[in-house]
């Protein structure tokens, strides 16, 4: 979509700082991190959210799913983490674009926000 933000950053468009990258996802770090270690993965293809998922399109994520644990590590979280999507308006989802907070680094108490 060509005024998605997410799709721009996706495609080198607009810098982000980047921590992960492979054919299928982008990870980079959150502008107004709410842990020490915020980042957010997204797919390079669009996705409007988790809404929007399907089988032709659940492949994504469960690839990034897989790529999480890893990213992780790589940031040194190691006592856990916690792994939000938000969808559609009163979900608080900002982009309508599928994206995937991971935040670790703390202790991260419950109910969320």
């Amino acid at each position: 979509m060509s005024d998605c933000i997410f799709c721009k950053i996706a495609a080198g468009e607009i810098p982000s700082d980047r921590v992960y990258e492979d054919d299928v996802c982008v990870a980079f770090r959150d502008l107004d991190p709410q842990a020490p270690v915020h980042l957010l993965v997204i797919p390079k293809v669009h996705v409007d959210g988790a809404d929007a998922v399907t089988g032709d399109n659940s492949g994504l994520v469960a690839h990034i799913f897989e790529v999480i644990p890893g990213l992780m590590r790589g940031q040194g979280v190691s006592g856990g983490f916690r792994v939000v999507t938000n969808v559609g308006q009163d979900g608080g989802q900002s982009v309508r674009h599928l994206h995937f907070h991971v935040l670790g680094g703390r202790a991260l108490g419950w109910p969320p926000g």
